[in-house]
């Protein structure tokens, strides 16, 4: 039989873990304090992802312009493997590429207003590759849903078949 100071001590503990994240009253939804960036997403579609090797995304709105150099990564899609069976059975997936390529440029003040952004995409030598300007107006994110409060505003581009547009949620 456990003593009561080891009782108490395991429910001090799980009292102390209930409050880890924030639960939100009017929902009984679970908030944790998972931050949202404000910036810009990039996607850059095949095959002119192949030549693209990082990119600058130019924002001005307002007077007000930052200029952010974003390295580009590879992008991958999940592919399922299966799935173990019986009760403690698992599912699985690896990352396989897709021949695009993704990009975040992080803008600390943008605001919830349009705004006028200049991509260019250069290659590994630093060569112009693609330059196109779009207006767009970010929106805030609300990573845990619209009951725990909104984050940072982001807005997404997308760049496929020579066109930079904007992606929609």
């Amino acid at each position: 039989m456990p003593s009561p100071a080891r009782i108490a001590t395991l429910a001090f503990a799980a009292l102390a873990l209930t409050g880890c994240g924030t639960a939100s009253l009017s929902t009984g939804g679970e908030c944790t304090m998972i931050g949202t960036p404000r910036g810009i997403g990039l996607a850059v579609e095949p095959p002119l992802a192949a030549r693209a090797a990082d990119a600058t995304v130019e924002i001005c709105w307002n007077g007000v312009c930052r200029t952010v150099r974003t390295e580009l990564r590879d992008s991958t899609t999940a592919v399922p493997r299966g799935c173990a069976d019986g009760p403690d059975g698992a599912c699985a997936a690896t990352a396989s590429p897709t021949g695009g390529k993704n990009g975040f440029a992080d803008v600390n003040d943008l605001p919830e207003s349009p705004v006028r952004v200049t991509l260019t995409l250069r290659d590994a030598r630093g060569g112009s590759v693609l330059k196109q300007q779009i207006t767009t107006t970010p929106q805030a994110v609300y990573a845990n849903g619209p009951h725990c409060g909104k984050g940072g505003p982001q807005a997404s581009l997308t760049v496929a078949n020579g066109r930079v547009t904007v992606a929609r949620p």
